[in-house]
C-alpha cells in the first residue's frame, strides 16, 4: 500500500492470552484491531520509543515499546517483511530497529536486563523471557538471596487461556556482580528495592486512589464497592471479587438514561471477567444522574506531578457519574463514548425494545448500536452487513409497533422488538444518515410498503375488521361492507344489501336494484355508525325471509357483481379450513377468528389478498361502466330507483 503497510492475522500477546487482529503501520503510526471487534490499540508515532525484531518458532515477532511503558508484542509476520518494515520505520519514523535473539537452549542461569517498566532475562545475548513489571502486584524478599515477584490477579485473564502467570522466583547470590550490596544490603535486597522503584507495588500501589461504596452493577449483577488503583480497578460485593487491569479496559461509555434519574456507565473489556462459566465483556454500573459527590485523591504530590498531573485533579466535586468516569478515564487511558446526534420521538437518547426475552433499550451511537441493560449488546457499525425494518409479526396492540433487525457481516442476527412506531423516522433517518445498508430500503418507500405502514395509523386507531367482528354488524362503511359480503358469500347469491363504503359513488351511478335499499340504510350510518350497525342486525334476524325475498325478485341477475376487500378474499380461502378444524363453530364465531387472524397478518401477508381487491375493484368499475351504457330489461323497475336516490 502507498501511505504504509497492513497485515492479516497478527497476533498480539499478553498475560490475558493471545488475540489474533489486523495490523496497519502507517506514516501516523500504528494500528491493531482485534477481528471480529472489541480490543483497538493505537499508537502515535510520537509515541513510540523503540522498535525491536525477534524471531519465534515459525515467525517472526516485533516488539513495539512507548512512552508510558507500555510494551507490545506483535507476532506473525513473514521473513520478508521484516526487512520492508526496517526500512519503512527507519525512513519514516526515524527509528531503527534492534534485532533481539531468543535463546533456546533451555537454561535458567543468566543476567536481568531492566529497560523502562520491562524485565527481561538474558542468557548470555539472548533473550530467554521477557515481562512487564506493570503486572507485578508484589515483590517479597525470602531469605537472604531470593527475590519473588507476585503478578495482579487479572479475572480477566483467564477468559482466553487456562493458566496465568502469578508468581515468578529469581535467585541473586552474595557473589552477583550486577546487583552490588554489602552485608547489611545484600544484591538480592538491591535488586528487589530496583523493581519496587519501577512497578506499581508497595503501601502507594496496593491503597485505592478512590473509592465509590455501593453501586449498583446490573451486569454482573449485585452492588460493589468499586476501587480505583493506579494499574488496576476492584470490584467487591458479599459474594464475589473482580481485580482487573487497566489494559483490559477498552473503552467506557456514558449513557443517560432517558425519562429516568439513572445513568449507565459501561468499562468494555477485552479479553472479558469470568464468573463460573459466564463471560462477561461490559461491566454495566448504573449512577444516581442527580447525586453530588465530593472526591479527595488518595496519591502522593511526587507521583501525580511526574505522572498524571495532565490528566487529573487531586480533588473532584461533582455529579458521581462523571466524577467516576473522568478518575477512571485518567487512570485507565480509556476513551469515553457518550451519545451522539440522535434523538427520539421524546427528545431522549434511546429507544426503548426488546432483545431476545429481554426488555431493555436500544443506543444509537456514532459508530455503534449499545443494547442495554441485559444482554449488553455493543455492535460497531463497520460491523454491519445490513439492517431490515419489519412489522410486527404479533397482534393485539402490537400493531403499534416494529422490529429492528441488524445482520453482521459475520452472517450473526441480533433482532430488536417491540419498537414504537413513532420511532421509525427518527432511527430510519438515522440510520441512513451513517451509510448503513437498509435491505427492505425499497418497500419502506413504496406506497404500500413499511413507511406507509408505520406513519399512516395513529397511535390510537381500531383495526377495522376487528370492530366489525366486536359490533357483529360493523361500525363504519368499510366494515359494514366485509360483513354483508360475507352474507353475500354464504347464500351464494349475494345479498341486495351488499354495501361498500369506499366505492358508494361507483354503485351508486348503476341504477341497478340491488341498490334500491341503499339511499335508507346510509342515512342513519352517517349520523349513528354505532346504532346502525344494531340496527342493521334485527332487520337481518327479524325480516330476513321476507326483505331479502322482495329484494331478490327485483334483482338484476346482469347487474356486475361489487368488488370485494382483501379481507373478503381471505374469508373465502379460509373459512372452510377454520370450519373443518372446529367442527359445531357459530357464523359469529368464525367471523370472530377470521377477523382476529386477519388483524395479526402482516403487510406482506395480506399482501397476496389484497392485490386480488384491487384487481376486483378495477374489475367492478370496468363493469358498472359497461352495465350503465346498456339499456335495462324491461321488467326491473330501475328507473324509478334511480330518481329516487
Amino acid at each position: 500500500m502507498a501511505d504504509g503497510h497492513q497485515f492479516n492475522n497478527i497476533t498480539l500477546g499478553g498475560r490475558g492470552g493471545t488475540n489474533t487482529g489486523q495490523m496497519k503501520i502507517y506514516s501516523e503510526g500504528i494500528l491493531w484491531r482485534r477481528q471480529g471487534g472489541g480490543k483497538l490499540i493505537e499508537v502515535d508515532k510520537s509515541d513510540i520509543m523503540g522498535v525491536t525484531w525477534m524471531k519465534v518458532p515459525r515467525t517472526n515477532q516485533l516488539g513495539v515499546q512507548i512512552k508510558d511503558g507500555l510494551f507490545y508484542k506483535f507476532t506473525g509476520f513473514r521473513d520478508q517483511d521484516v526487512a520492508s518494515l526496517t526500512t519503512f520505520f527507519q525512513n519514516t519514523f526515524g527509528i531503527i530497529v534492534e534485532e533481539k535473539q531468543l535463546s533456546v537452549t533451555g537454561r535458567n542461569w543468566g543476567e536481568v536486563d531492566l529497560n523502562g517498566n520491562m524485565l527481561a532475562f538474558m542468557v548470555g545475548s539472548k533473550q530467554a523471557f521477557e515481562v512487564s513489571l506493570a503486572d507485578v502486584a508484589q515483590t517479597q524478599l525470602q531469605g537472604k538471596n531470593d527475590v519473588i515477584l507476585e503478578f495482579h490477579v487479572d479475572d480477566t485473564t483467564g477468559a482466553n487461556e487456562k493458566d496465568s502467570l502469578m508468581e515468578m522466583s529469581f535467585h541473586i547470590p552474595n557473589s552477583n556482580t550486577q546487583f552490588i550490596g554489602d552485608e547489611n544490603h545484600p544484591p538480592a535486597q538491591v535488586f528487589r528495592d530496583q523493581i519496587m522503584s519501577r512497578a506499581d507495588v508497595g503501601a502507594g500501589g496496593e491503597d485505592a486512589v478512590v473509592t465509590f461504596e455501593g453501586i449498583a452493577i446490573l451486569t454482573p449483577r449485585g452492588r460493589y464497592s468499586v476501587e480505583l488503583h493506579l494499574s488496576f480497578l476492584r470490584l467487591q460485593g458479599q459474594a464475589n471479587d473482580f481485580k482487573i487491569q487497566y489494559s483490559s479496559v477498552v473503552r467506557l461509555f456514558l449513557l443517560p438514561k432517558s425519562n429516568q434519574p439513572h445513568t449507565f456507565v459501561i468499562i468494555s473489556l477485552d479479553p472479558p471477567i469470568r464468573k463460573g462459566q459466564t463471560l462477561y465483556p461490559h461491566i454495566v454500573m448504573q449512577f444516581e444522574t442527580d447525586l453530588v459527590v465530593q472526591s479527595e485523591l488518595s496519591m502522593g504530590e511526587d507521583l501525580y506531578n511526574t505522572k498524571y498531573k495532565d490528566k487529573l485533579d487531586m480533588s473532584y466535586k461533582g455529579l458521581i457519574h462523571e466524577v467516576f468516569t473522568t478518575i477512571l478515564r485518567g487512570l485507565s487511558g480509556a476513551k469515553v463514548t457518550k451519545p451522539g446526534k440522535f434523538r427520539s420521538c421524546q427528545d431522549g437518547y434511546a429507544v426503548k425494545s426488546s432483545l431476545k426475552a429481554e426488555d431493555g433499550i436500544l443506543y444509537p451511537l456514532e459508530k455503534s448500536f449499545f443494547f442495554l441493560p441485559k444482554p449488553p449488546t455493543l455492535i460497531l457499525h463497520e460491523e454491519i452487513d445490513y439492517v431490515e425494518f419489519e412489522r410486527h409479526a404479533a397482534g393485539g396492540s402490537n400493531m403499534h409497533y416494529f422490529d429492528l433487525l441488524v445482520r453482521l457481516k459475520s452472517e450473526t442476527e441480533h433482532l430488536f422488538r417491540n419498537i414504537q412506531r413513532n420511532e421509525y423516522h427518527n432511527l430510519y433517518g438515522f440510520i441512513s444518515s451513517k451509510g448503513l445498508k437498509i435491505m427492505n430500503l425499497g418497500d419502506a418507500q413504496a406506497p404500500g410498503g413499511m413507511a406507509k405502514v408505520l406513519e399512516t395509523d395513529d397511535d390510537d386507531a381500531v383495526d377495522p375488521h376487528l370492530e366489525r367482528i366486536k359490533n357483529e354488524a360493523g361500525g363504519g362503511d368499510e366494515s359494514d361492507e366485509e360483513d354483508e359480503d360475507f352474507v353475500l358469500d354464504k347464500d351464494d347469491g349475494g345479498s341486495p344489501t351488499d354495501d361498500s363504503g369506499g366505492e358508494d359513488s361507483d354503485g351508486s351511478q348503476s341504477g341497478s336494484d340491488d341498490e334500491k335499499e341503499k339511499p335508507a340504510k346510509k342515512e342513519p350510518k352517517k349520523d349513528l355508525s354505532s346504532k346502525a350497525s344494531t340496527s342493521k342486525r334485527k332487520p337481518k334476524e327479524a325480516e330476513e325471509d321476507g326483505k331479502k325475498k322482495k329484494q331478490k325478485k327485483k334483482k338484476d341477475p346482469n347487474a356486475p357483481k361489487r368488488a370485494l376487500s382483501g379481507f373478503m378474499f381471505f374469508s373465502q380461502m379460509e373459512r372452510e379450513n377454520l370450519k373443518k378444524t372446529n367442527p359445531g363453530i357459530s357464523f359469529t364465531d368464525v367471523g370472530r377468528v377470521l377477523g382476529e387472524k386477519w388483524k395479526k397478518m402482516s403487510a406482506e401477508e395480506k399482501e397476496p389478498y389484497e392485490a386480488k381487491a384491487r384487481a376486483d375493484k378495477i374489475r367492478y368499475k370496468d363493469e358498472i361502466s359497461g352495465y350503465n351504457k346498456t339499456p335495462q330489461p324491461t321488467n326491473v323497475d330501475s328507473g324509478n330507483e334511480s330518481d329516487s336516490s
